[in-house]
């Protein structure tokens, strides 16, 4: 499912791989129907935001530490970092577009 371009968050690996720069992290399930449709878009900002912004996905079910402490209480959520701190957030599904522009505003 997920491209060379989009990384794969843990609650091990998730401080780390946001510490620095912008990231998009999509927080999804296997048994969500909207997280299956958004998956695809988040995979082609992965392309489309390389070399500029990082572009990740963490499995609720799987992670429900770093969820938890950012009160995830929907999915599919998107939430924007930037150099370690939350910088925007975007509930339910959206356009390609819109979500491109959230993550732009913060490079």
């Amino acid at each position: 499912m997920a491209s060379d371009k989009l990384k794969t968050l843990t609650d091990s690996n998730f401080e780390q791989e946001i510490k620095a720069g912008v990231t998009l992290v999509d927080f999804w399930a296997e048994w969500c129907g909207p997280c299956r449709r958004i998956g695809p878009i988040v995979e082609e900002l992965a392309g489309e935001l390389d070399g500029r912004a990082t572009v990740a996905k963490l499995n609720v079910d799987e992670n429900p530490s770093v969820p938890g402490r950012f009160m995830i209480r929907g999915i599919p959520t998107l939430l924007v970092f930037k150099n370690g701190q939350l910088a925007d957030t975007l509930v339910g599904l959206a356009p390609k577009e819109d979500i491109k522009r959230m993550v732009e505003k913060h490079l």
